[in-house]
């Protein structure tokens, strides 16, 4: 059954089923020359998850990776536009994106996301749906450094009370407890920081 003709009380619809490929994952790796997984940045706002992101994947791209980052601006622009920042809204968005994450893992892709996602609940849950694919960084930056680089001025605005619920102020953020990666993206060289994830990827054999 087409998935895209279902009835709109047929959303729960047991006639959808997933169908299996016939290229399979393993086929897609071999050709990519490395294996799929999801590179998880997560820290506050201004923690350098996108520059961090973007240099691992430029420095991946320079070795012959394919790969693809998935930013937290980007995604709010299309895939989770209807979304806002309530708590329960932040939780779906995570969600969305772990599942996109997923499919481009079985696609064989180093996908990078670079997402505050401040709940250790939403990012466990990510981990769960991904399994040993899902490699949590955590851009270990302390608040004071962040608000220095606070190019848009949010934590000013946030401080000001013109931004309820914002991370790191009036809503909390929860580090990681055991990520498989920890960078100082604080005060650490930023290619620095892309060696240390580099390493990380040679030492699980996911880059061939």
């Amino acid at each position: 059954m087409d998935g895209d003709n279902m009835t709109s009380n047929d959303n729960k619809s047991t006639n959808v089923v997933w169908h299996e490929a016939q290229v399979s994952r393993e086929m897609r790796e071999q050709m990519n020359g490395h294996k799929g997984c999801v590179l998880w940045f997560t820290g506050l706002s201004g923690a350098g998850k996108s520059t961090l992101a973007h240099a691992v994947e430029e420095r991946l791209h320079q070795m012959d990776a394919r790969t693809f980052v998935i930013d937290g601006d980007n995604v709010r622009h299309g895939l989770c536009a209807d979304l806002n920042f309530s708590d329960e809204d932040r939780v779906e968005n995570i969600r969305r994106v772990g599942e996109v994450a997923g499919l481009f893992v079985q696609a064989g892709l180093l996908t990078l996301t670079a997402f505050i996602s401040p709940f250790r609940a939403d990012r466990d849950r990510v981990r769960h749906i991904l399994g040993n694919d899902f490699i949590e960084i955590y851009c270990d930056t302390p608040l004071d450094v962040c608000e220095s680089r606070d190019v848009k001025g949010l934590y000013k605005r946030a401080r000001a009370g013109e931004i309820p619920a914002f991370t790191g102020i009036s809503s909390p953020y929860e580090a990681p407890e055991n990520p498989e990666i920890r960078v100082n993206t604080g005060h650490g060289d930023l290619h620095v920081c892309v060696d240390q994830v580099i390493a990380y990827l040679q030492q699980r054999e996911i880059l061939f």
